[in-house]
């Protein structure tokens, strides 16, 4: 019988790393099934918790942040589409792509959660940034794209017209910053096991394999 598998992980809807890390790991999960039953809950994390409204140009944000050039800023895009594409998603991300603030994204997925879509509105977030290069940060694809997982539209819209959600999701951001968390993703299992990072799902299986053994 599978044993069960409490899964956070904790992540950004803005980060390549992180959709790359999921898809890693569903795919691990995919292949332990018969020894795991995983229960995996989505945490927030903002990346840029002081992005403004009109968000920034993706490789101005990345010069000023990590001091990159535009030459290895276009390099690292075309090592993580890859990376996407190799684990079946696409990321469309270019010269003109931006970073937006994504707090209420977090705060939708937390109202997600309660209504056991949760893992539907992150993977939708997640294409709606990456694949279709749309502003996570503008209610009205919030809404949007809550509607196409089967929430909602009229309470997703009064969610993002209030400030509903808001302390839960800072809570919880600090939570896990309490915890040591600050890059993501961070996956953390049973409350005791760090997995760090956008593994490929070789590294997720041989950790979850591990940790169902050891139980």
């Amino acid at each position: 019988m599978p044993k069960p598998m409490k899964i956070d992980f904790v992540s950004d809807v803005s980060c390549p790393w992180c959709i790359i890390g999921l898809r890693g790991l569903e795919q691990a999960l995919e292949r332990t099934r018969d020894l795991v039953d995983a229960d995996i809950t989505f945490q927030p994390f903002e990346l840029n918790p002081q992005m403004g409204k009109a968000g920034q140009n993706i490789g101005e944000h990345i010069a000023e942040k990590y001091g990159a050039t535009p030459e290895q800023s276009a390099a690292n895009r075309a090592t993580i589409r890859q990376r996407a594409a190799d684990l079946g998603f696409t990321m469309a991300m270019s010269d003109t792509s931006r970073i937006y603030n994504t707090f209420d994204a977090h705060r939708l997925l937390h109202w997600a959660e309660e209504e056991g879509k949760q893992a539907a509105l992150k993977h939708a977030l997640f294409d709606a940034y990456f694949t279709n290069q749309q502003d996570p940060s503008d209610p009205a694809v919030l809404v949007a794209v809550a509607e196409t997982v089967g929430l909602d539209p009229v309470q997703a819209a009064e969610i993002l017209a209030s400030d509903r959600y808001a302390a839960e999701v800072r809570a919880a951001e600090q939570l896990w910053q309490s915890r040591g968390i600050h890059a993501v993703p961070a996956i953390v299992i049973n409350d005791r096991h760090l997995i760090s990072g956008g593994q490929p799902p070789e590294a997720f299986e041989r950790a979850i394999r591990e940790i169902a053994a050891t139980g």
